[in-house]
């Protein structure tokens, strides 16, 4: 029996007499009461047999008289309000990179590293889009393929990207750390910056790839369930905590300068000046990722929806929120372009 999409389900390819047992989708959950039901169908001589439960109503515990759940709402603001946060990132971070590529007088080392992570940003709004086409919304006729070869290939570059933007936050904190507490060649260190922000996700991408391939082959990749997945986000959790720590001592740094002998004694001008720095790295830095970081998966319900919220929602309107702030109301940006 070859491998069959029943419009709902792909039933992998199988052998003369034997059995196949799928779980009930996991979009079924918004909408039955009664979650972790299977069905299965035998592979005859004559093909494949009828569905057991018959249905997938029957087989799922689904009404389509019923109301629809609070959930399913819900998830449909989320992907609304993401959706609507990376169009407006998208749009927004191109122009700041056609601005900056452009004018040469602002080509400058910390310039650079703003257009690859304005690039970082870029790739992972596409990375979603994509992702939500190929999962949600694809009309193909063999989705059975779909669901194997060219949803794994959507999912590693989605997972590259998530990455490589994480990794960007973290040169942009790493660069800027620097430049306050130490004298040093920018462009000696460029490469680094490149190594770390696009190389770094490279390897444990890979990593990840290669682990699935041989030892977790099963479905689209999509599921977070599997002790694999901390491969990709392990480093994720220690990119946060390190831009959180160098959060913290450029604000120290800058706490320290504000009340040296050399700066004006107007402490409320001081206080300002430190208030409106914090507001510009949070952004730059992703520092509101550490809110939820290290929360474990298994969280109530409130927890993780307000996370949802705050993550998938808010979050993808940070490139948005960056590239205002660090192109077009940038005073060298304004002056110089």
């Amino acid at each position: 029996c070859p491998s069959m999409f029943d419009n709902i389900t792909c039933w992998p390819a199988a052998s003369e007499g034997e059995i196949k047992v799928m779980s009930c989708p996991t979009y079924f959950n918004f909408f039955s009461a009664v979650q972790g039901r299977n069905m299965s169908r035998n592979c005859t001589s004559d093909g494949w047999s009828d569905m057991q439960p018959a249905t997938y109503f029957a087989a799922c515990g689904y009404d389509p008289n019923a109301t629809v759940l609070p959930e399913t709402v819900f998830y449909g603001f989320v992907k609304t309000g993401y959706t609507i946060g990376h169009s407006l990132s998208l749009v927004a971070l191109t122009m700041a990179m056609i601005v900056l590529c452009i004018f040469r007088k602002l080509h400058c080392t910390r310039n650079y590293i703003h257009m690859h992570l304005f690039m970082s940003f870029i790739m992972r709004a596409i990375a979603v889009f994509v992702k939500d086409v190929i999962l949600f919304e694809s009309e193909e006729s063999d989705h059975c393929y779909v669901n194997t070869v060219g949803c794994k290939v959507t999912m590693v570059f989605f997972q590259y990207c998530i990455m490589a933007n994480f990794f960007w936050l973290l040169v942009e904190g790493l660069y800027l750390h620097t430049l306050l507490v130490i004298s040093f060649s920018e462009k000696k260190y460029f490469w680094w910056y490149i190594l770390i922000g696009w190389g770094a996700p490279t390897l444990f991408t890979s990593l990840w790839t290669i682990m699935k391939v041989y030892f977790d082959d099963v479905g689209c990749w999509d599921l977070i369930e599997h002790h694999y997945w901390w491969i990709i986000k392990t480093p994720i959790l220690v990119s946060i905590l390190v831009n959180f720590v160098l959060f913290i001592c450029i604000i120290r740094i800058l706490v320290q300068k504000l009340h040296s002998p050399d700066v004006g004694r107007n402490e409320t001008s001081q206080y300002s000046r430190l208030a409106k720095s914090t507001l510009l790295l949070i952004p730059l830095f992703g520092i509101h990722y550490i809110i939820f970081a290290f929360f474990p998966d298994t969280t109530k319900k409130e927890i993780r929806e307000v996370r949802l919220v705050f993550e998938l929602v808010l979050g993808s309107f940070q490139g948005f929120v960056v590239a205002v702030l660090y192109c077009f109301l940038n005073g060298e940006v304004r002056s110089k372009g």
